[in-house]
């Protein structure tokens, strides 16, 4: 296989997210196909026995076992680090994989994590519980407070950990200061980047080392496969990534990196105009709800800054009813066109109720310390004509008392 028309990776690194999204990584076999190959095999075959050795010493490129190559999957990792601006990336099975492989790879018993209060459910679980088993310490700060990061720094502090916007309270995080602060005590910066995408968000850009994704969300974007994926510098990535990865093995199956692939071609499409929905249903229902958490709106606390960091504000926002459970699960329940359902990024439009789904198991207490109350409702914004949404909602508030 070769590269798309002989272009090595400092042409195409010149090339703008959009067009990354298309091309960027593309191999093409010595039939010519369009459309990237889909390569489903576990192993390979070599010519001799020197080939063998000369691959498993890292002396030769080639594959040796789809557990560490393959070439679909190898496309993936190129298109989405070139989309990101890193140097390098890996993918994982599911975005929950991402999460785990980013974190273990480089934290070990006796090492201390710092990481945002709000985030999604799995994420949370990872830091309150499955890092302590392993002896990492961690330690669970608001975000949003600029100050509480350097406070919450020890001796042993290796990771600060984030998401911006978090799932599903929409904390925005100042990534450059925050950054600017792990750098300066020589502490690795994890971001979780799901909610936006490369093409509205670079963590890397304002000083990120490593960027995470369930590439589930918006990259795939119509509900099809679990993936995740990992960016980071070379060195992260073939030095702390790979051996972790290599050696436990939460991998990418070539289909769903090629179902991935074809999502990429649209993303900066769909995240666009998906986010030009949620910003008119916002507006319209910022009238009709106590509280909106849209970082898309002025009245969000940090809708400054979320503009600054973002291309576009996302398709995903939440908002709180005073009335609870009952009136959150009626709001639900009285929906016509918006389905039910825990999933984001997707070109459907899709609501939950965090605290008795995605947050469900965290616990009352720690729903909330984050800020999940009963009353919440996080929606992902599809690419339904909206007009058709706002009617939906409309209808659908007003079924609850609203």
């Amino acid at each position: 296989m070769k590269k798309t028309t002989g272009m090595d990776r400092t042409v195409t690194s010149t090339w703008r997210p959009a067009t990354q999204a298309v091309r960027g990584g593309t191999w093409r076999s010595e039939h010519g196909e369009t459309s990237e190959a889909l390569f489903l095999t576990s192993g390979y075959t070599y010519d001799d026995a020197a080939t063998v050795a000369a691959r498993f010493a890292g002396e030769d490129p080639g594959m040796t076992y789809s557990r560490l190559q393959n070439p679909t999957v190898a496309m993936l990792e190129e298109r989405i680090a070139l989309m990101e601006g890193a140097e390098a990336c890996r993918t994982q099975a599911s975005g929950m994989a991402a999460m785990t492989a980013a974190l273990l790879c480089q934290l070990s018993a006796g090492d201390h994590c710092v990481a945002a209060r709000a985030a999604f459910g799995s994420c949370r679980w990872l830091v309150d519980h499955l890092l302590p088993r392993f002896g990492i310490e961690t330690t669970v700060i608001d975000s949003a407070d600029d100050a509480a990061w350097e406070a919450a720094i020890r001796p042993n502090t290796r990771v600060f950990f984030f998401e911006s916007p978090a799932n599903p309270t929409l904390d925005i995080v100042d990534i450059a200061r925050v950054c600017a602060i792990a750098k300066a005590h020589g502490i690795i910066s994890v971001v979780d980047n799901a909610f936006c995408s490369p093409v509205l968000q670079r963590p890397m850009e304002f000083g990120a080392d490593v960027v995470a994704y369930s590439a589930t969300k918006l990259m795939d974007g119509q509900g099809r496969v679990l993936a995740g994926a990992v960016c980071g510098t070379q060195e992260f990535i073939d030095e702390k990534l790979l051996p972790f990865q290599r050696n436990t093995g939460p991998n990418l199956a070539p289909f769903n990196a090629w179902v991935v692939l074809k999502g990429l071609e649209t993303l900066s499409l769909r995240a666009h105009r998906q986010s030009e929905n949620a910003l008119k249903l916002g507006h319209f229902m910022e009238t009709r709800v106590p509280t909106m958490l849209h970082p898309g709106l002025a009245s969000h606390p940090r809708h400054e800054l979320a503009m600054r960091q973002m291309d576009a504000c996302g398709p995903i926002f939440s908002f709180v009813v005073d009335g609870g459970r009952s009136q959150a699960h009626a709001i639900l329940d009285a929906l016509r066109l918006i389905d039910i359902s825990n999933n984001i990024g997707d070109t459907r439009s899709l609501m939950c109720h965090p605290a008795s789904s995605t947050h469900a198991a965290m616990g009352e207490q720690a729903r909330d310390e984050m800020g999940v109350s009963e009353g919440m409702l996080r929606i992902n914004v599809g690419l339904e004509d909206v007009d058709d949404l706002i009617e939906d909602m409309d209808q659908a508030l007003a079924a609850a008392g609203l």
